[in-house]
């Protein structure tokens, strides 16, 4: 995914180029020749932010027919032809686009225009806060609750079962146990506490030839792993053309990476071996350390599942979370 930008003019167009080469995305006139409403179809879904250079009242017409939800909804921000103003229209928080109005002011000297009550407050941003960190928000519902306790001078108090690196931003306490209004981790929670998922989770699979989809999908329920936590998925390069594992991936848009057999002999750790499975692949296992390599070395989480001629693991990637809640983009 990337930023589409469009413009109106020629002067406008200038600028979305400008744009679109430092944000490395792209850059159309309305007009020449896609039109301003089949151009936002076309990219409203399939990009992960959207710049329409011109009047404010153009980009909300264009872009009011496709919005779904916050949590859907790709970044759109305008910039007047002048590049003076960079304003969020949509997703500013989840979807980065207030951070990206920001950029967008750094490149060509605008003022971003933010209007969300806790950036015009100073205060910490939570469900930005989750989307810079690249966690799942599990329960949107619940973001309101936490800004508007900020907003009301109360403090939030995070339970966190991964380390957190700095001192928390004002108004947030890390504790050990309840009560807590935001929790961290991959334990199911009560519907009042915000909760949020890291992905971190790297699934190592191998299958039989032939395998399908639908026996791939139990034994990934049957592993208890949270879908919210997986961030790819890894095998052997035999698999790389496996019908039922792309399809598995594509099914849940997890990036598939593959390995040839010595570099998954290279993987550091204890795995479970198999003469068979060495007979067959050129290494003794392919799931666990799939999975290992996929993560960067990180630790097994759930060791090799075996059925229905799948096998699978998952490994967890070193994680390294920070208080910042602001990106550049």
């Amino acid at each position: 995914m990337s930023v589409a930008c469009l413009a109106f003019t020629g002067r406008g167009f200038s600028l979305a180029q400008k744009l679109a080469q430092a944000l490395g995305g792209t850059a159309d006139r309305s007009g020449q020749p896609v039109s301003l409403q089949n151009w936002t179809q076309a990219h409203f879904t399939k990009d992960r932010a959207l710049i329409y250079v011109g009047a404010v009242g153009i980009a909300v017409r264009a872009v009011a027919p496709y919005l779904q939800s916050k949590t859907t909804d790709p970044a759109v921000v305008v910039v007047d032809e002048c590049g003076r103003y960079a304003i969020p229209l949509v997703s500013g928080h989840l979807g980065g686009a207030n951070d990206l109005a920001r950029r967008v002011a750094e490149l060509c000297g605008a003022q971003a225009v933010i209007t969300t009550a806790t950036d015009c407050n100073g205060l910490f941003a939570v469900d930005e806060w989750a989307r810079c960190q690249h966690c799942v928000v599990m329960n949107p519902a619940c973001i309101r609750k936490v800004s508007g306790a900020l907003l009301a001078g109360k403090e939030i108090r995070v339970k966190t079962e991964y380390p957190i690196v700095g001192i928390p931003p004002r108004g947030v306490k890390v504790v050990q146990k309840p009560p807590y209004e935001v929790y961290l981790g991959n334990v199911p929670q009560q519907a009042s506490v915000l909760w949020l998922v890291p992905k971190v989770t790297v699934l190592g699979i191998g299958c039989r030839k032939g395998t399908g989809i639908e026996a791939l999908e139990k034994v990934f329920q049957a592993s208890g792993i949270l879908p919210q936590s997986v961030c790819a998925v890894a095998s052997i390069d035999l698999k790389a053309q496996e019908k039922g594992l792309l399809a598995f991936c594509e099914r849940h848009a997890w990036p598939f990476q593959v390995y040839c057999a010595e570099e998954l002999a290279r993987a550091e750790g204890s795995f479970s071996g198999s003469a068979f499975v060495e007979k067959t692949t050129g290494v003794d296992n392919v799931c666990e350390r799939a999975a290992v390599l996929g993560s960067g070395g990180g630790s097994l989480l759930c060791r090799k599942m075996v059925g229905s001629g799948v096998t699978l693991a998952a490994a967890c990637k070193p994680v390294r979370l920070d208080w910042r809640f602001h990106n550049v983009w």
